[in-house]
């Protein structure tokens, strides 16, 4: 059943605490869509994603997710504009390791001065001493993973990046990083109708590391009239993105679903997603119809 909606949605979905001492509820936000078309250039109204951030934090949110990839920087630069100075509490997790020369191109770039060069960006970007979380947005295979990761542990030592997280790798590689870093979160792609990475997913529960579903709101044919994801949605009187959310949230207890809009009322009703609890029977019949 669905709880009484709240002022504060998002404290309904629980906690989970990074790397032993960053606690953040679980249902977090994801600011990849507050950009233009291909995740590049500035949003076409740029007074609404800032509502959006701004309106996030009201209604709990306390991680937001981004990369100096979006836009480029423009997500960042958005962040800073809407929230600075942050209040206590505000996780902003940022990544780093992917550049940029047009609309929908991603081009990995992992040595150690690019890397730096990335970090010394985000901070003055964001406007913050130290950055929470800080992730190796992928893996630079013309990169030997001892140097993209002995950079970020050489600041880390410095004091200006407190985790470390690493994104869109195999339970394997995840199992060498930790021994050159320690590694306190991983963010994969994972949602109710792709869930390649459940090894992952259940190596981060095992390990207590945070798992951190990028594209989390696919659903697909999954939320077509007479479907299982339909017909529960109606029960709940949600949406079908909700479900997927609560379906998420149920899934792991390590489970850091970050869902993006550039809407404030699709921003509301994704964070609304963290008061519904699925039954054991509505948790099965979803995992078993994809």
């Amino acid at each position: 059943m669905t709880s009484t909606t709240t002022d504060r949605p998002i404290e309904a979905s629980g906690t989970f605490t990074i790397g032993g001492d960053l606690t953040v509820h679980r249902l977090g936000f994801g600011a990849m869509q507050l950009t233009g078309p291909g995740i590049w250039g500035e949003p076409q109204d740029r007074d609404e994603c800032i509502r959006v951030l701004r309106r996030a934090v009201e209604l709990g949110v306390d991680l937001i997710d981004t990369a100096d990839s979006y836009g480029p920087f423009v997500s960042e630069d958005l962040i800073r504009e809407a929230l600075h100075p942050y209040p206590d509490g505000l996780v902003i997790a940022t990544k780093g390791g992917l550049t940029r020369t047009g609309p929908g191109d991603w081009r990995q770039v992992g040595r150690a001065d690019y890397l730096r060069q990335c970090v010394e960006m985000s901070l003055r970007r964001l406007k913050v001493e130290r950055i929470d979380l800080y992730q190796l947005h992928r893996v630079d295979p013309r990169t030997p993973m001892e140097e993209s990761l002995g950079e970020l542990k050489a600041m880390q030592d410095e004091g200006k990046i407190r985790h470390i997280g690493v994104s869109e790798v195999g339970v394997d590689t995840i199992v060498e990083m930790r021994t050159l870093v320690d590694v306190v979160s991983v963010q994969n792609l994972y949602n109710l109708t792709n869930r390649q990475h459940e090894d992952v997913l259940d190596y981060c529960e095992a390990e207590g590391l945070g798992f951190i579903p990028w594209f989390p709101l696919a659903t697909g044919k999954l939320s077509a009239e007479g479907s299982p994801l339909a017909t529960i949605a109606a029960e709940h009187g949600s949406t079908p993105s909700q479900l997927a959310l609560a379906w998420l949230l149920r899934r792991s207890p390590v489970m850091l679903p970050i869902p993006g809009t550039s809407s404030v009322a699709h921003l509301e009703e994704n964070c609304a997603a963290g008061e519904i609890q699925l039954s054991d029977a509505e948790f099965e019949a979803l995992a078993a119809a994809v």
